[in-house]
Parts: structure tokens; sequence; C-alpha cells
């Protein structure tokens, strides 16, 4: 009974040492896992990634796993910093445009690059202010992402970009960064610092890209024993994008001004057209096409797919373009000469309605080049298959290929809805007096406080909508809410709506991951793991030697360690 006692106090001496530096060994451990915990996760959205022709443009890497810098400069004389293994991360209200140009031009090694944009440029933002303290620090800041989405989108990148946002965790961290790049101590795996990781596979082509259109109908009234076929007024607008960031590229000025216009001007119509009295002697065709940014790739597979009869029938077509800028001037471009019968009507009609409503209209006459497949305007395309059509628009001139097109900068806070007001009343009224015969009249068939009245509500409600949703053509689904959300209200305000879909244009090559999740770590130095490294090894070398001697005795310790003594054999 006594050696039983004996054991247990034993087996109970054993066991508690054993347990507590568990627990001990335990806590260690997730204190090591704490240090190894993201400081921040952030949204960050990718630099697109295409093929133009064969040519590989934008930034052709997604995963990213480098340490954090905030200068292209080393601090000692202002020499280029050697940054193959760090992720600058750049504010762009800071950056010298200078010395990104040459730096992304001169193909320079970097491990990443992360611009921050004020939270102004932010899809979900709808703040003014946003803060940029005035108007002109808000167009300034405009201009400089503008000329950086054109310096990115035209260049092949062989390393991650990415664009973030600012918030109070972004910027305490990067005055951390900017502290030890300023000690001459930047980041690095002997001195430790901050981590960025995105973790992100390969990004893959996108196969088979579709685009699609959506057509809207609204049949004009015959007369008795009439047999012939109406005339036909087309009012079309691009609604896709595309910018440095897919994931960003809302548009809402380019070209989601141009779409709201042209639903308004569908409700307003078909309120007209739905009573037989008031319903006019033309067919008025609304058209939403896709591809726009992709040389109007999408308008060119409408105009060769649709019926040649209907085709012949359209007297002219307005496309409606970026109409929601604050100024007062629009523009009128055409392909035919400014003498030709529709053109004529059509600018004579706008500029009458235009003096009304304390607008000013241009006409800018373009002659399109046959031999050159690339367009300017989405009229164009028309003018190419005999079609009068023009394109109303604030832009006095063609934006280059790929620009103007529902970029970084272009979003809710730079769009004014009463200049998207005043553009529907401009194209409705002038409409209204071509089909009823009004021209020359003062009459205002659309007047404020009628049943016929713009509909400010209406209109912000989709500029919202569309503002808040990315629409780059390859990234949107066949059955995408947004197509099935613009085919819905055109079926509410037309009598036949018809969905074409049409492959891109293969010249064109888009890849996948347009976002993802950034990582913040904020990590220690080597020095720092050596010292813990030591630390733990001298403490399980302490336990093991106490749990040695409480159990077995010092002497089966020492014996531990002492050199066995040799054995002689015996020789037969």
């Amino acid at each position: 009974m006594a050696k039983l006692q004996k054991s247990q106090q034993q087996r109970s001496v054993f066991v508690e040492p054993v347990y507590s530096s568990a627990v001990a060994l335990l806590i260690v451990l997730l204190a090591c896992v704490e240090l190894g915990d993201a400081v921040t996760v952030v949204d960050v959205y990718r630099l697109v990634q295409y093929d133009l022709g064969g040519v590989p443009l934008g930034s052709r890497l997604a995963a990213l796993n480098h340490h954090a810098g905030s200068s292209l400069f080393s601090s000692s004389a202002g020499v280029v910093a050697d940054l193959s293994r760090t992720v600058l991360i750049l504010p762009v209200r800071e950056l010298n445009l200078t010395f990104i140009r040459e730096y992304i031009g001169q193909s320079k090694p970097l491990g990443g690059l992360l611009l921050l944009l004020p939270p102004i440029f932010s899809p979900e933002h709808t703040d003014s202010g946003g803060g940029v303290d005035d108007d002109s620090a808000k167009v300034l800041l405009k201009e400089v992402l503008v000329e950086v989405e054109r310096l990115l989108i035209h260049a092949n990148i062989p390393y991650p970009v990415y664009f973030g946002f600012e918030d109070e965790h972004i910027n305490a961290m990067l005055a951390d960064i900017k502290k030890n790049d300023a000690s001459g101590q930047p980041a690095t795996a002997t001195t430790g610092g901050y981590k960025l990781v995105v973790a992100a596979p390969q990004p893959r082509k996108i196969v088979s890209p579709t685009i699609v259109n959506i057509q809207g109908w609204l049949p004009g009234l015959k007369a008795d024993g009439d047999s012939n076929q109406l005339p036909t007024i087309a009012i079309v607008a691009s609604y896709d994008t595309f910018g440095a960031a897919p994931a960003l590229s809302v548009g809402s000025d380019s070209n989601g001004s141009g779409v709201v216009a042209l639903l308004e001007i569908a409700r307003l119509f078909s309120i007209l057209y739905s009573n037989p009295k008031t319903r006019g002697r033309y067919n008025l065709l609304f058209l939403l096409t896709s591809g726009g940014p992709y040389n109007y790739n999408g308008t060119q597979k409408w105009l060769h797919s649709v019926d040649q009869r209907l085709r012949e029938t359209i007297d002219y077509a307005i496309c409606l373009n970026s109409i929601g800028s604050s100024s007062n001037e629009l523009w009128l471009h055409v392909s035919k000469p400014p003498d030709n019968a529709y053109i004529k009507q059509m600018f004579e009609d706008f500029s009458s309605v235009s003096e009304e409503l304390g607008l000013k209209v241009g006409l800018k006459h373009k002659k399109i080049n046959i031999s050159n497949s690339r367009v300017a305007w989405e009229h164009e395309q028309f003018s190419r298959v005999r079609v009068t059509a023009a394109t109303l628009s604030e832009l006095s001139v063609a934006p280059e290929f790929l620009e103007s097109t529902g970029g970084l900068s272009d979003n809710r806070n730079f769009v004014n809805e009463a200049s998207i007001s005043r553009s529907v009343k401009l194209v409705a009224e002038s409409l209204a007096r071509q089909i009823y015969g009004q021209q020359g009249k003062n009459i205002e068939i659309f007047a404020d406080d009628s049943s016929l009245s713009v509909n400010p509500s209406y209109m912000r409600s989709w500029l919202e909508f569309l503002s808040t949703t990315p629409r780059v053509a390859p990234f949107l689904a066949k059955n995408d809410p947004l197509i099935m959300a613009l085919k819905k209200e055109l079926a509410d305000h037309t009598v036949e709506v018809n969905v074409q879909q049409e492959p891109l244009d293969g010249m064109f090559t888009f890849y996948d991951s347009t976002s993802g999740k950034l990582h913040i770590y904020q990590v220690a130095s080597v020095t720092f793991d050596l010292l813990l490294l030591l630390l733990l090894g001298s403490y399980l070398i302490t336990l093991f030697s106490f749990l040695v001697i409480i159990t077995r005795g010092l002497d089966d310790l020492i014996s531990l360690f002492r050199r066995p003594t040799s054995r002689k054999v015996k020789t037969p």
C-alpha cells in the first residue's frame, strides 16, 4: 500500500510540471501565431490583362508576396533603389508622373505596384467631398488618374499591379513604411516591416467572350390604306465600359449617362405611343449596344445582322455618348456633309430646342476613312453601311482608342444629373417636333409638371445603379443581372424586345482575376526570429532537464551526457 501511494505521488510530481509546461508552450505558440496574422485585409483591384492582336498588354501577373516600400529611390543621393522584391505603394495624390512614366517605360524590375486612390474615386462613394478640399483639386486628381490609366493600359507590365483605396489602416501602414524608408531601413527579410500578400492563381484566358445587344421597338401608326413601310428613327447608346481596373469600370458618364438618357426617352415616347391618337407616323428603335470600347463591335454586328428592309427604313440614328458633364455645350458629330437633308434638319431641330433650354449645340463634321477599320464614334458604323447618323456628346474631339470609355475617374461624383435631364429634353423635343411636324414652332411637348415631363427620380435610380455596376463586356455573362435589367426595362416601355448575342472581335483576348484580397502582415526582423528561437530552445532544454531530475534523479541526467565506457570483446 505504501508503495502504491509513493508511486502516485511520483506520478503527480511528474504530471503537474508537464501539464503546466505544456500550457506555457501552447501560449508561446499562440503568441507566435498571432504575430503571423494579417494586420488588416482590404479589397484590391487588378490592372486589366489583355492581348490586342496577339500583343500582351496590362499586368501579366496576379499573385503578390513581397515586402512593402514607399519610394522609387534609396535614401542615399536619390539613387534608384532595387525594387525587384518590393511592392511599391504610391498614393495617386502624391504621384510624380515623370518618374512613373520613365520607370514603366524602361521596364525596370518591380515586385509589385499598389496604387492608392482617394475615396472619391470609389464607385460606392457618393459624397462629393471625398477627402478632396475643393473642385480644382478634384479636377487635378482626375487629370492625373486619367494619365496614369492611359500609361498602364497601353504597356506590357511583367509584375502585379493593383488599385486600392485610402483608409485609416492603409494610411497608418504607409506612414510607418515611409518612416522606415526615410531612416534608410527599407523592409527586407533581415529588417522586417510590412509584407503584402495576394493569393491568386495564374490568370486564365476568358474563353469565347460575348457581346449582347438589346433592341426595343415602338411601331408607328400607319394611315388608312397606306401599305408603305413607315420611316424609322433609331436612338442608340453603348452600355459597356473599359478601364485600367475592370472591377472599377462603372462609367457613370461614359456611357452611363447615354444609357440613362435612352431609357428615359423610351419611357416618354412609350406614353405618347400607347394612345393611337398621339402615336406618331415614325417607328422608334431603341438600341443598347455592347462592345463600344472595342471599335463599337456590337453596333457593327447588329448592322450586318439586322433585316436589311428594316435598316433601309432608318431615316437617321442618334447615338448618345457622354452627356453627363456640367458643361452647357454639346456637340453633334456627323460623317455626312452638313448640307445633307437629314443632317441639316437634325441640327436645326437641335439648335432650336437648345436655345430654349439655355444650351449650345455645335456641329462637327469628320469624314470616315473607308480603308481604315478603326472608327472614332458610334455613328460612323452606321455611316459605313450608308445610314445617316450622328453622335451627341459633350466631347468636342473623338477620344483615342480605349480611352474615355468608363475608366477609374469616371464615377458618380463627376456626373451632373441636371445636364443629363437637359440632354434628354433636347433629344426628346427635337424628335417629337420631327415626328409630329412641329419644326420651327415654339411648342413644348415634354413640359415640366406635365404627364410627359422628364422624371429626375427615374433617371437618378438608373444612374446610381449603373454607377455601382462594372460593365466590361468580356466579364459579363450572357444572362448577367445587368443585361436582364436593361432588357426588362426596355420591355416595359416598348412593344417588342430582341436580344442579340455575338462573339467579341477576335483581335481582343482578356484574362480573368480582376480583384482580390490584400493581406497585410507586420513581420519581425531576422534578429527577432533568432532571439525567439534561442529563448524557445533554452526553455525546452531547461524543461527537459528539470523533468529528468525530478523523475529519474541527477545521476541519470549526468549519465545522459557522459560518454559511454567502451566494452572489451573477449576473443575466443
